[in-house]
């Protein structure tokens, strides 16, 4: 009988000292010693979510650290404690007011990396309100569009030829961007240094006329005239001043009744 008492006795003590060695072993002898974790104890497990963070955490790599959301682990603090609510951190903003923070941001250590499910816009207006207002104010096509219809990445920047065809052949992006601004893309203008061919892309009975008369407006550029918006029609006497005669221009106070058009001129 106190043989068998005994052997138990060594069994249990071999078996206490087994867990022991373990438990030290996983802990790096120092959690289950009763020292608090540190961000640096998180990659012996997690090494993929500490990879994530440190290449695209953004200010959840630099602002914060691991243990500043995750405040315990188990087996001291439950599973479903240890996740924080975005809005632990992330509050005072409209765009913090928003639910499902998940729905874009979908993973938390990569907060920047957003990905989009179906169209969106009014979430975007809440970071991108400038935009919203330019849409709004200047009714268009684009105004009718999801935001996530051109952009469906985040900081995406579309490429207008991959919906508009170009004006002219061989045109690009930088091009359309010129003349239409992409979230009031009605309100043209432009720099002085916009050539004939392009304007002559919608106008073409117009840039003929001009190409084929000889007199000097057929050296002008478009913008010359049309300085800046779309749509302006220059008066004569802006260049001209008044060229004839008080007594002549009483009788033809309009130009075009003798000069015919400012493109198909007549001296």
């Amino acid at each position: 009988m106190e043989r068998e008492v005994g052997v138990k006795r060594f069994f249990l003590g071999v078996m206490a000292l087994f867990f022991f060695v373990f438990a030290t072993s996983l802990s790096g002898s120092s959690a289950w010693a009763g020292e608090k974790l540190s961000n640096s104890d998180c990659i012996k497990c997690h090494p993929t979510v500490v990879e994530q963070n440190m290449k695209d955490g953004g200010k959840h790599k630099t602002a914060v650290s691991c243990l500043d959301c995750h405040r315990g682990h188990p087996p001291m603090v439950p599973k479903e404690k240890i996740i924080p609510k975005c809005s632990q951190c992330h509050k005072g903003k409209p765009h913090f007011e928003l639910k499902n923070c998940l729905g874009c941001h979908t993973n938390p250590h990569t907060p920047l990396k957003i990905t989009f499910a179906g169209d969106i816009t009014k979430p975007c207006l809440t970071c991108h309100a400038a935009q919203g207002k330019e849409l709004k104010a200047h009714p268009s096509e684009h105004t009718k569009l999801a935001c996530t219809e051109c952009h469906d990445v985040h900081k995406k920047i579309p490429n207008c030829l991959d919906c508009h065809d170009p004006h002219l052949q061989g045109q690009k992006m930088k091009d359309c961007l010129e003349c239409h601004p992409a979230h009031s893309p009605l309100v043209i203008t432009y720099g002085q240094d916009i050539p004939n061919a392009y304007c002559g892309a919608c106008h073409g009975e117009v840039a003929k006329k001009l190409q084929a008369n000889k007199t000097k407006h057929h050296q002008l550029a478009c913008v010359y005239c049309h300085k800046h918006q779309h749509g302006i029609v220059p008066r004569c006497q802006t260049c001209h001043g008044a060229p004839h005669s008080k007594e002549i221009l009483s009788k033809f106070p309009k130009c075009t009744t003798c000069h015919i058009g400012a493109h198909n001129l007549v001296k």
